[in-house]
């Protein structure tokens, strides 16, 4: 019974454990592992939407109806997950132009689109929450990213004031 509920959950569970271990790879590597990174963050996405395409077809409903994954959800997983990997590959070339590649960039867009990926299967409050605030942390320190810019910095302290208020 456990198997058939964490099955449903496979695309999330690797988007929440894998960014781990890449984290664990940068903070030993540092800033010579942005490459491997970013390619890895990349395939661990394509990874995550074949497991979305491989799940057993029809409408999955796990943890007493709080995660349902039915087609328009796998739709909008495979979105998220495209849009994701389209943003690493972008910032990608920008970012090294622009001298500021950091290991620590694709992590954070792993980790926010397994909570992207939690807020569409969502199906009650509580499970909407999770995923929100999953998302959304990691989104804080992405717009925190460059410390030197006032704006930045500004801008994130704003974004962390107001989502906790919010909440």
């Amino acid at each position: 019974d456990d198997f058939e509920r964490a099955i449903k959950m496979y695309p999330e569970i690797a988007l929440a454990l894998a960014p781990m271990l890449l984290l664990m790879l940068g903070a030993f590597r540092d800033e010579r592992a942005v490459r491997g990174i970013e390619g890895a963050a990349i395939l661990l996405l394509v990874l995550a939407g074949l497991i979305v395409v491989w799940l057993p077809a029809g409408k999955l409903v796990t943890f007493g109806g709080s995660f349902v994954v039915d087609p328009f959800a796998r739709f909008l997983k495979l979105l998220a997950l495209a849009g994701s990997a389209a943003a690493i590959l972008m910032s990608s070339h920008f970012l090294a132009a622009e001298n500021r590649q950091k290991f620590e960039y694709p992590i954070l867009i792993l980790l926010s689109t397994a909570g992207m990926m939690m807020l569409i299967s969502a199906a009650d409050l509580i499970a909407l929450y999770l995923g929100l605030e999953l998302m959304s942390l990691s989104l804080y320190v992405l717009a925190a990213r460059n410390r030197d810019s006032v704006r930045c910095s500004e801008a994130a302290l704003q974004y962390f004031l107001l989502g906790p208020l919010s909440t």
